[in-house]
């Protein structure tokens, strides 16, 4: 290597693993990461108690970056340093120790840290050959340790200025476990914490597996009043535009493109494909929708009782703003019918047009319900003269309050949505949305939907939510 890029690599996660590994598949994601953990890793150093969560999707190079390659960059910036690293069980672990020390020992280690070298075994600061396990490993001549554990492994008598934690669950066995999920908060709280040195840090990393994993019940605890924590997810599309993507574009496209994530998406369903995939986990069956409840109508009615439109617009152009959402529903004795939707990103411009075409496709929709807000009294405004039926909705409560108010009439069966063929490819996205609401990215859909029904389920002069 130049001493250019010794140098570099030196001071540089990314130039390390880079140096380390020459066919190593780096995007900007890896860049990123490698970015925080070195941020971390002097905060750590300093005594600033950083707490560090990083989600992301299988096999997209998390662990190779955070428990592998990091461990092994500080050793050789800090051969003092201490270091715990956990995955779910032992043998992972130490398999992970395994790997720490084979990156030490390859000679392009040894050329970038010629004083830290783990062929040696002799240390000079106890006058004592140096251990070297796959669970436990000194640096010899100096006072760095690294310990691997499995969650629910004891780490008696041990500590750490840093500690990892790389997938405390298994699989979604595991995960959908209480038992498991208790017993690895049990550890981290009773064991993994307690071993912690004073203004150390902490790095918890995984895949988002239920909304009540380890990240999960850290992000609680930190709203009951508890450690602060960056969180940070990344997400396998992005749902909206980021530092280094626009929405819609893969998190590491160089080893997995669009087109296979969805494949993937296709293969895994929507329960798995949000929790894993998208870092967005939600109780089996739904939120305050649930799975069990969604009915399809096979035919639609040839006559309705009344039929509306029902639009939740945004104030930004078409670039930044949320999605706008418009639907079609109509109402037969007790039972909705959802004929008809739109949810895309649209300017003022292209708002007007859509709500033009649906109104040109359902003129028997006289009646369109438009959200008292953002564009929502310009659309009236500019279309007022032009089509007959708008009609200002103000919301009423929070989002989640209007959700509940009309999640009954999904349970009832009396809420019924387009088959799921290819006339209708829109109803999977509103199902996605509908089920891991309140913890999805995007709620316009739902917004439409709740006052849709409100509007439509009026009873003595009373919507569904004059009675929240």
């Amino acid at each position: 290597m130049t001493p250019a890029r010794i140098a570099l690599a030196r001071r540089n996660l990314a130039a390390f693993i880079l140096a380390m590994h020459d066919d190593y598949l780096m995007g900007w994601f890896h860049r990123e990461v490698c970015a925080r953990l070195m941020r971390f890793y002097v905060e750590s150093v300093q005594g600033k108690r950083p707490r560090l969560i990083l989600t992301a999707p299988p096999r997209h190079g998390k662990s190779q970056i955070v428990s592998r390659d990091f461990p092994a960059w500080l050793f050789g910036v800090n051969p003092d340093i201490y270091i715990i690293s956990a995955s779910y069980n032992m043998e992972l672990a130490s398999a992970m120790g395994r790997d720490v020390q084979s990156i030490m020992k390859q000679p392009e280690y040894r050329e970038l840290f010629p004083k830290v070298n783990l062929l040696e075994r002799r240390s000079s600061v106890t006058n004592m050959t140096a251990v070297q396990t796959s669970k436990y490993f000194e640096i010899p001549g100096r006072r760095g340790r690294y310990i691997a554990a499995g969650v629910n492994t004891g780490i008696t008598g041990k500590g750490a200025q840093i500690a990892i934690i790389d997938d405390p669950f298994k699989d979604r066995r595991d995960a959908d476990s209480p038992t498991m999920r208790a017993r690895a908060w049990d550890w981290y709280t009773s064991t993994l914490r307690t071993r912690l040195a004073p203004g150390g840090g902490i790095i918890v990393m995984h895949t988002r597996w239920h909304e009540d994993d380890l990240v999960g019940r850290l992000l609680q605890a930190q709203e009951a009043g508890g450690e602060k924590w960056e969180l940070v997810s990344y997400p396998a599309i992005a749902e909206h535009d980021e530092k280094f993507r626009k929405e819609g574009e893969a998190l590491h496209p160089e080893r997995y493109d669009l087109a296979e994530l969805t494949a993937i998406r296709g293969a895994v369903g929507s329960y798995d494909w949000a929790a894993l995939y998208q870092q967005h986990p939600t109780p089996r069956g739904g939120g305050i929708f649930k799975g069990s409840w969604v009915r399809h109508w096979d035919t639609e009615p040839n006559v309705f009782e009344r039929v509306v439109q029902s639009w939740d617009f945004t104030f930004k152009d078409a670039a930044k703003s949320d999605y706008v959402a418009g639907q079609v529903w109509g109402k037969v004795g007790g039972n909705f019918y959802l004929l008809d939707a739109v949810c895309e990103k649209l300017d003022f411009v292209g708002q007007v047009r859509a709500m033009r075409r649906m109104s040109a496709k359902w003129p028997m929709a006289l009646e369109k319900i438009v959200e008292d807000k953002a564009n929502g009294p310009a659309i009236i405004a500019a279309l007022g003269s032009e089509i007959p039926g708008l009609v200002p909705y103000t919301p009423r409560g929070s989002k989640t309050a209007r959700a509940y108010a009309v999640s009954p009439l999904f349970e009832s069966g009396n809420v019924l949505l387009p088959p799921m063929d290819g006339a209708h490819p829109w109803v999977r996205h509103y199902l996605e949305e509908l089920l891991s609401f309140p913890n999805a990215p995007h709620d316009d859909q739902v917004d439409a939907t709740t006052q849709a029904l409100d509007s439509l389920a009026v009873q003595g002069g009373r919507g569904v939510l004059d009675f929240l």
